[in-house]
């Protein structure tokens, strides 16, 4: 999807400073149920095993990190766009770029959480629910 902005959005691999995307991450609500602090949260960016960062004009209104182990198995997360620059291709220019590096390194097993809303989104890019009697848990404290 092209990006539908009259001004060029840049691409990075490159993890962004934290307070970018401090301020980033507090635009999703997430932290509301996850409570994470600044502190764990540059540290949960760092241990990324790859990351794109889109930045408009230097700021940064997008991300998508990856972690795996670089051979089987890549879990896609933390994929955020600003609310303002929603539904404009950002995502999907992210979410092509953090497959590509997948594929490109042979990794078949690539999985991530969504909310039930965006499940269309993904289902462009192939991915599939998971049957409500797939094997997996889940353990939380």
């Amino acid at each position: 999807m092209p990006n539908k902005l009259l001004k060029p959005v840049e691409y990075k691999i490159t993890k962004p400073g934290i307070d970018q995307y401090w301020t980033l991450f507090d635009s999703t609500g997430w932290n509301d149920v996850c409570k994470f602090t600044i502190e764990e949260l540059d540290i949960a960016i760092e241990n990324s095993w790859y990351s794109v960062s889109a930045y408009l004009e230097g700021i940064l209104i997008g991300f998508g990190r990856i972690i795996s182990d670089g051979i089987h198995h890549a879990l896609i997360v933390d994929l955020i766009i600003s609310p303002d620059y929603q539904g404009k291709g950002i995502g999907s220019e992210i979410l092509k770029r953090l497959l590509e590096k997948c594929t490109g390194n042979n990794i078949r097993d690539i999985q991530l959480f969504s909310a039930k809303e965006k499940f269309k989104f993904y289902e462009k890019f192939g991915f599939q629910k998971r049957a409500e009697n797939a094997p997996g848990m889940e353990y939380k404290y």
